[in-house]
Formats: structure tokens, sequence, C-alpha cells
């Protein structure tokens, strides 16, 4: 074995002796946020918690209301001079809960693996003599991923600025590199008709429920020319007040999803001709308001995968090979538009149970004492798999280099 390989392999062994040696205090950081669910952008509690925590931790600087009320960064430089231009590795955390149903996808435990990931990493890092590169390791708290795509709105201001890769692990019911992201856009449809005694007078109204339903199955009908990797799925929020009052308002929401981002603005273009069609056959007015953010589908990197794959491995991760799993469109996340930006990597971990995710039952197991071993060990393939791009330069312009050409298969050159 070559001293570069007995080295790399010396500091693997450091990030997980780092990352068991810090088991007690990462896993109440994680039952911290899992005790007390906050929603979207109010992630108040959560905020503060792990600011606290990195700002107990020697050498870190902590800025605490990162670009966004209740997001945050905590940075570590190690090596080389000032001068000198710095790799920075990031890794994500997130920490916002469902409505009803608290951390049923497990945010509580991606934010304790962003944790441990950069303590790990740190600690190998900071005895090491004779880095080939200077380092920058930096965390960021990213709120609001379950509604509203907070990691879009730290894009937009900045936050991602000088990372050169970024990863983050996500809470499953497999251990997975990969499962297919999709791009997504969320619409909410708004009819105004004209409220009328329902018996008395209909013909003076104007009906807005007419229209919702119209809406409704229009979008049903438009499923025949759907490729079949779309998904449409919506529901009507506002139907009306009483039986005997004609509606004059009604509210739908949709979620639009296309396994590309490039497909995803024809799909808005057939859906909302279904929208505004609605209106017109019923004599409503409409608003079609479309969502801020778009979420942009995962940009993979087989490179980056391969690595944490292969670290997975080594720590004892068994990952599936079930092609209904690993082609079956998942949900969509924020992180897709990062992957635009920056390359990077979104690998999934089992936590213990085979509980769905976004259920009471996966609530229960992200809180369980069981899922701490199965966290940690994702934490360290992370750490790990970034040791490997900081000992190799070579592997680092790999990874860039792959994510030019997806980003040119995207169109997005």
């Amino acid at each position: 074995m070559s001293g570069e390989a007995e080295l790399l392999l010396e500091l693997k062994h450091r990030v997980g002796s780092c990352i068991d040696e810090a088991e007690s205090k990462l896993h109440s950081l994680s039952q911290d946020i899992w005790s007390c669910p906050e929603l979207a952008y109010e992630e108040r509690k959560a905020h503060d918690k792990l600011v606290k925590f990195f700002s107990q931790e020697d050498g870190w600087r902590v800025d605490s209301h990162f670009k966004l009320e209740t997001a945050f960064r905590a940075s570590w430089v190690v090596g080389g001079r000032e001068q000198e231009d710095v790799v920075n590795v990031g890794f994500l955390c997130e920490y916002d809960a469902l409505p009803t149903i608290g951390h049923a996808c497990g945010h509580n435990l991606i934010a304790e693996v962003g944790a441990a990931a950069a303590l790990g990493l740190k600690a190998a890092l900071e005895t090491t003599k004779g880095l080939p590169v200077r380092v920058q390791v930096t965390v960021l708290g990213t709120p609001a991923e379950e509604h509203g795509g907070g990691k879009i709105d730290m894009l937009r201001e900045g936050a991602f600025e000088g990372l050169d890769v970024v990863f983050m692990a996500h809470p499953s019911k497999e251990d997975a590199v990969y499962l297919p992201c999709v791009a997504e856009h969320d619409v909410t449809i708004k009819y105004q008709g004209k409220a009328s005694h329902a018996a008395s007078y209909p013909w003076e109204g104007i009906n807005a429920l007419d229209a919702a339903v119209l809406c409704y199955n229009n979008m049903s009908v438009l499923r025949q020319q759907m490729k079949p990797d779309w998904r449409v799925h919506g529901i009507i929020k506002h139907g009306g007040v009483k039986p005997n009052i004609i509606p004059a308002y009604t509210e739908l929401e949709y979620y639009l999803r296309t396994l590309s981002c490039k497909d995803l603005p024809v799909l808005k273009a057939k859906a909302e001709r279904c929208f505004r069609s609605a209106a017109m056959a019923t004599g409503c007015e409409v608003e079609v308001e479309f969502a801020r953010n778009t979420f942009d589908n995962i940009l993979r990197n087989t490179t980056l995968e391969e690595l944490y794959q292969r670290n997975g491995k080594a720590l004892g991760m068994d990952f599936t090979i079930d092609e209904d799993v690993l082609k079956n469109e998942s949900g969509s996340t924020d992180f897709g538009n990062v992957t635009f930006v920056i390359p990077g990597i979104h690998p999934y971990f089992y936590i213990g149970s085979k509980a769905l995710n976004h259920t009471e039952e996966y609530t229960v197991a992200a809180g369980d004492a069981r899922a701490q071993f199965f966290t940690l060990r994702s934490a360290k393939a992370l750490a790990m798999t970034a040791l490997d791009l900081l000992l190799c330069p070579e592997l680092l312009q790999r990874v860039k280099q792959e994510f030019t050409e997806a980003k040119r298969k995207e169109n997005r050159i």
C-alpha cells in the first residue's frame, strides 16, 4: 500500500472515531429537533439549536440567520497559506417538519448527518500535515425544503457561492446512492364566480365550484396525453360555503412533476390551458398562481455516487438493487436546484425501519434510538467521500468535468 493510500485509510478511520465519540451530543441534537417540529421558514428553535451546537465546537465560525431568518452557516479552514485557493466542501442540514405529523421525512436526521459529517471531516483534517490543498468545511442550514424551497432562496441570495462540492443524505427505508427526484412546480388556481340562492334564483349565480370540478376533470382527461413519467396531483382546497349558496369562490392546488426540468414547461402549458378553459366554460374569473420557486430534478454525478457507495459498503451498507425501487420516481427536493450550480450528491440511507416516508410510522422511526447507528454510518460515508476528493485532486476534477457535461445534456450551459 502506498503512503497516500495509508494516509487516506488512517484519516477515514479518524472520521469514524470522531463521529462515534460525538454520538451522544449528535443524538441529543437530533432529538431536540425531532421533539419540537417546526414548519417551513418557522424553524427558529431548530436554527438556534444548530447554531449553539457549532458555536460550542472549537474552531467554527458561525453565522446565524444567514441569508434567511432560519438559515445558518458554520465554516472552518485548514492548510496552506491564506492567499492560496481553497477547496470548499459543503454539508447541508435540513430541519423543517410536515404539518400535523411532524418529522415524518426525518429531517432531524438530515440535520444530524450534516453536523456529524462536518465534525468527522474536520477531525480528520485538523492534525494532517502536508494537505495538497487548502480546505474549507462549510455547513449550511437550509430551511423550508418541504414547502417553498429554502435552498432555492439561498441560491438566489448567493449562500452557495464558493462551494466546490456539496453533500447531504436523506433517510429512507433502504440504502441507495440515488433515487429519481423529479422536477416540480406548485400551482394554485382560484376561481371567482357570483353567489346566489341555489334554489330560488340559481340563474343569477356564476358557479365557481363548477369551474373547480371542470378543472379537476380537465386535468384527469389530460393524463392520456401525458408522458409515462409525468406526475400530476391536486386537491380542491375550498369548494364553497353552503349547499344552498351558489359558490362564489373556489381554490385548487396542484403539483406538476416531470423527470427532467426540460419537460416541466411543456406540462405547465398543458395544465394552464385546462385551468383557464374551465373558467371560460363557466363564466368565472380565474387566477393561476405558480409558486415562486420551481424545483429542479437532481443532476446526477456518478463519480460521487461510486465513491460514496464504495465507502458505504466498507462500513457495511447494503445498497438496494431492486429495480422497482431504483427506477421509481421519488418526490422532489430543492437540492436538485443546487446540483445545477454545484456538483453534489443526495444518497438515501436505511434507518432501521421499513415504514414509508411522510407517514406517522416514519415520524416514530425518525425519533427512535435505533436510527442512530444508520444515521451516523451515512455521515461517515459522506465525510470519507469528501476525503477521497481532497486527497486526490484528480477525482475532484473528474467530478467537476462530469458536472459540466451533465449540465450540457440538460441544456443548462
